[in-house]
């Protein structure tokens, strides 16, 4: 029987994460990562190596910094934390933060964005229909990505890394970025939508109190988006899609 999907007419707001969600750059941050922590693993010998699974359990949807800690305390490695000012080569969590970001970066303007026409196409109905609309991202690259794929404009508010460090916000799988995203779309979570495509953010949309989490599944999988409290999963936003009736 299919699922039953929320109808985002009836919403107050809707809240978007980016990576994988409304853009395919979750696909660029992952190959940039691959890049990053094979060199890292080589040089210090660590093992297991780095796999696809390990961006989905400890890197997807976090803060950069936090990724890269994560990830290294999987393996039981422990390094200094470092300053945001650290140089790609530094041996901090923040060097290999810095390192990667740079990779992420020549990527994204070797090759641009697009959205997702999906994606595209229900931020556009919802444009229209006068639904208040923004972006929860870890990324610090958030603003440059929606401005390379054109679709800045959607948005009234954007909650991204930059803004996370600015005002101390816990990053997700903590409630403290979709929270804030709420406030700053000036929504109640209970009345509106989030929709995320990573472990950490679904955990983090319902943490802050949506009743509503659309989990798209992306690669992580339907039954941890679920586990991790999403009320309910699609594979593209193109499912989200509403006709012309007016809701009931």
């Amino acid at each position: 029987m299919p699922e039953s999907l929320p109808d985002l007419r009836r919403a107050d707001g809707v809240l978007f994460d980016l990576d994988g969600v409304l853009t395919p750059t979750a696909e660029v941050h992952m190959r940039a990562w691959q890049v990053v922590f094979d060199g890292v693993f080589a040089q210090w010998g660590i093992t297991p190596p780095y796999t696809d699974a390990d961006y989905y359990a400890y890197v997807d949807g976090k803060k950069r910094y936090d990724g890269v800690a994560s990830l290294l305390r999987s393996r039981n490695v422990e390094i200094p934390w470092g300053t945001v000012n650290d140089a790609p080569e530094a041996e901090t969590v923040c060097g290999i933060g810095n390192r990667k970001n740079a990779a992420f970066a020549s990527a994204l303007r070797r090759e641009g964005i697009a959205a997702y026409p999906g994606s595209l196409a229900l931020l556009q109905q919802l444009h229209d229909h006068g639904i208040p609309q923004g972006v929860v991202s870890s990324s610090k690259n958030a603003e440059e990505v929606l401005e390379s794929a054109g679709i800045r404009d959607f948005f009234t508010i954007v909650v991204d890394g930059r803004v996370a460090e600015r005002d101390g916000l816990a990053s997700k799988p903590a409630a403290d970025m979709f929270r804030a995203g709420a406030v700053a779309l000036g929504v109640a979570p209970a009345d509106s939508v989030a929709v995320e495509d990573a472990l950490a953010g679904v955990a983090s949309a319902a943490a802050a109190g949506f009743a509503t989490v659309v989990g798209v599944d992306r690669g992580a999988g339907a039954p941890a988006l679920r586990d991790a409290g999403a009320t309910c999963i699609v594979d593209d936003l193109d499912q989200l899609l509403f006709d012309g009736t007016e809701p009931k």
